[in-house]
C-alpha cells in the first residue's frame, strides 16, 4: 500500500500548525542538504583517544556486558585462540565463519570451520567486525556477501575478531568511518553489544533469548 499521499498530508498539517508553508521551500531544502552533508556532532562525553586507551575502555565495557575478552598478537593467531576458547567450554571444534575469514589457518588449529551462512543446527559462529566502539563495548558489523549478518545472530556462541586498530571512540566515529570507507551503507548495519538478553519475564535477565547465549571477543594487537 502506498502511504506517500497520507504522509505528505500529515507533514503538511504539521507545517501549517507551525505557521509555515505546507511544502518545504528551496531554502529549507538547501539547509537540510547542508546539514546532512556536514554530519554535525552533538554533545559527547569525554572519551579515550589514544590506541591504548581505546583498547582498555573497549575491554572494560565488553566485560560489563558479559562478553569475555582475550588478546592475540596477530590475525593468524585467531584460529588457535578460537580453539582454546571452545575447548575450555567443551563446545567441540565445529563452527561456521564469515567467508571473508577463509584465509585463516582454521584446520591447522584443529577446527572444522565451514565458510558460509549459519543454519539452525550451527552452534558456533565466527565473525570479524567493521569496527568496534570503546564507549559502549559494541561491535559494528556490516552485511555483505562475505560478511553475512546471521553469523553473529543465529548461533548460540558468537566469536568475534576485533583488530585493535579498528576500535574507535563512539558510534559517531563508527558511522563516520563507514561513510569514509564505504560511501553508502550496506543493507544491514548491526551493533552487537554482548550476548542477547531480555528481562520481559518478571524483570529477570535471561541470556540467549533472541540471539547468542555467549559472546567471546579477541582483540588482535597487530591488526
Amino acid at each position: 500500500m502506498d502511504t506517500s499521499a497520507a504522509r505528505r498530508n500529515i507533514l503538511a498539517r504539521i507545517r501549517s500548525a507551525q505557521g509555515r508553508p505546507t511544502a518545504p521551500t528551496d531554502a529549507e531544502r538547501t539547509a537540510a542538504d547542508d546539514y546532512i552533508a556536514r554530519h554535525p556532532a552533538g554533545p559527547r562525553p569525554e572519551l579515550p583517544s589514544t590506541p591504548v586507551e581505546l583498547v582498555a575502555r573497549f575491554t572494560l565495557e565488553t566485560e560489563r556486558l558479559s562478553t569475555t575478552v582475550a588478546e592475540v598478537n596477530a590475525l593468524t593467531d585467531a584460529p588457535a585462540e578460537a580453539h582454546r576458547y571452545l575447548q575450555s567450554l567443551n563446545l567441540g571444534t565445529d563452527a561456521v565463519a564469515w567467508p571473508s575469514l577463509g584465509d585463516l589457518p582454521w584446520s591447522a588449529a584443529g577446527l572444522d570451520v565451514q565458510l558460509r551462512k549459519p543454519a539452525d543446527a550451527d552452534l558456533v559462529g565466527i565473525t570479524g567486525c567493521f569496527c568496534a566502539t570503546a564507549e559502549t563495548g559494541s561491535l559494528a558489523l556490516l552485511s555483505g556477501p562475505g560478511t553475512p549478518a546471521s553469523g553473529a545472530l543465529l548461533p548460540q556462541t558468537h566469536i568475534a575478531i576485533v583488530p585493535a586498530s579498528r576500535i574507535v571512540a563512539a558510534h559517531e566515529d563508527a558511522f563516520a568511518l563507514m561513510r569514509a570507507e564505504r560511501g553508502e551503507l550496506p543493507r544491514a548495519v548491526n551493533f552487537v553489544s554482548g550476548p542477547s538478553r531480555t528481562g520481559d519475564i518478571e524483570q529477570t535477565i535471561v541470556l540467549g533469548a533472541h540471539g547468542p547465549y555467549r559472546v567471546h571477543v579477541f582483540i588482535v594487537r597487530g591488526a
